[in-house]
């Protein structure tokens, strides 16, 4: 019997245990303590080095995606995630569907040779409650379809990893906010309805040297047509 105060063995198998779990908590320390640095330290300027944009649509002859890769944008920095600044775009041309004369119809209505261009211009990132390895966000802006500008809050998610950043955001949207009509065909036979999800899942690569400084476009109209 073991004397009063003496230390009693760990036997092997409680001793890997213990060992494990002092590994595992050190790593979820580490974990969180680099993400919160990312998100406290400046943040530097970027720009997009890939990433896809996406919408899914809904007709009556059945639902579908539209799909681009060509998407570009840039951030400039700040001191903390709430000052960062940027945009994102991509053409509407680039969108496709996987039918060519659905796409030529997407065009016609979104009178792409007038309004070339999908554009969401980053005013604000407001950071929400959550977990730190996928940052819950809300980014404020302006986005701009069809030569109309209006004012949006997008929830998103940001991840840090080394010296790149993945943005995530769904949102709904209503094709009439943005004066886009031609929705019916063959006496409204068939028909596109107004209301589609938009996706996009894009990676910026973060670089704090003076080279990543560029200039990026001024920040575009409240709301209203714009000839874009």
């Amino acid at each position: 019997m073991a004397s009063a105060g003496a230390e009693v063995p760990l036997s092997p198998k409680l001793r890997f245990r213990l060992l494990s779990e002092l590994v595992l908590s050190a790593a979820v320390c580490c974990t969180v303590a680099l993400t919160v640095a990312a998100q406290q330290l400046p943040i530097s300027s970027g720009r997009v080095v890939s990433g896809t944009l996406s919408f899914d649509g809904h007709a009556t002859a059945g639902d579908f995606t539209g799909t681009t890769n060509t998407v570009t944008g840039m951030v400039s920095g700040g001191p903390d995630l709430g000052s960062v600044r940027g945009w994102v775009e991509a053409p509407v041309r680039s969108l496709k569907t996987g039918n060519g004369r659905r796409d030529r119809d997407l065009n016609k209505s979104m009178e792409s040779d007038k309004y070339p261009t999908l554009r969401f211009e980053l005013q604000q990132v407001i950071r929400r409650s959550g977990p730190d390895d996928s940052i819950p966000v809300v980014f404020q802006g302006q986005l701009r379809i069809h030569g109309v500008s209006r004012r949006v809050e997008l929830p998103g998610t940001l991840q840090f990893t080394g010296t790149e950043v993945r943005v995530r955001s769904n949102f709904p949207l209503n094709l009439k906010d943005y004066r886009i009509g031609g929705l019916s065909k063959l006496l409204g036979m068939l028909r596109m309805y107004e209301d589609i999800e938009v996706h996009a899942d894009l990676v910026f690569r973060l670089d704090s040297s003076a080279a990543s400084q560029a200039q990026w476009p001024g920040s575009i109209p409240a709301s209203g047509p714009a000839g874009y």
